[in-house]
């Protein structure tokens, strides 16, 4: 078994959103990092989750599942899942995937912590 090559550092933003710093990959072994972050998120009390994906070095199919997997969870939480810090390559399989139209994209993390602020 393959080890995740991916690290998920939880951080609050003072409010009610937690800010999900991604470094390294999101693929299948990602699985347990990313429901790991959520689940304290979740228990800080969190109600936006922001994907900062400043640290992404790469995501495939698998990741996208586990995206979905997560979004899922995040709406059965009554939560609010935003990204940041998408590479263009990355903003346009989101766009492809149409996940765009679930998870509000920004640009950058202050403009998306801005955006649950209104």
């Amino acid at each position: 078994m393959s080890t995740p090559k991916v690290t998920i550092t939880v951080r609050s933003d003072g409010g009610s959103t937690s800010v999900l710093d991604v470094k390294g990959e999101i693929n299948a072994f990602a699985e347990a990092p990313l429901s790991e972050a959520h689940a304290q998120a979740t228990a800080a009390g969190a109600r936006n989750i922001l994907l900062n994906f400043n640290g992404l070095e790469y995501m495939n199919s698998s990741g996208i599942g586990l995206l979905v997997t997560l979004l899922i969870r995040a709406r059965r939480q009554n939560q609010k899942l935003l990204a940041c810090g998408l590479s263009e390559h990355y903003r346009q399989i989101f766009e492809l995937t149409r996940l765009n139209e679930a998870i509000a994209i920004y640009p950058t993390e202050s403009e998306a912590l801005a955006a649950t602020r209104r």
